[in-house]
């Protein structure tokens, strides 16, 4: 039963983000490989989540995640780190 509830999970995911979870575990591995102190990587990782969200990240949202990530100031929770990729109002 809990694979179907994962199934799901994933095939809601896939619906709201346009991403397959095949490439959401491949980034998820990539990732885990990373060193998010060095600022080089994690610009390329923010342009790699970026391409694969087809979305654009201003120069200013990059800096201001680069400067986060890299001073091991990222929330953890879900719903904080959906509120750094929001746009502004």
């Amino acid at each position: 039963m809990q694979g179907n509830n994962n199934g799901s999970f994933f095939d809601q995911l896939e619906k709201k983000t346009n991403v397959k979870h095949q490439d959401l575990f491949q980034l998820a591995q990539s990732v885990n490989k990373t060193d998010l102190s060095n600022e080089e990587n994690v610009r390329q990782l923010i342009h790699q989540v970026a391409k694969l969200a087809n979305v654009s990240v201003s120069k200013e949202k990059e800096d201001e995640l680069v400067k986060a990530i890299t001073s091991n100031k990222v929330p953890m929770d879900f719903g904080s780190l959906a509120k750094m990729f929001q746009k502004p109002k």
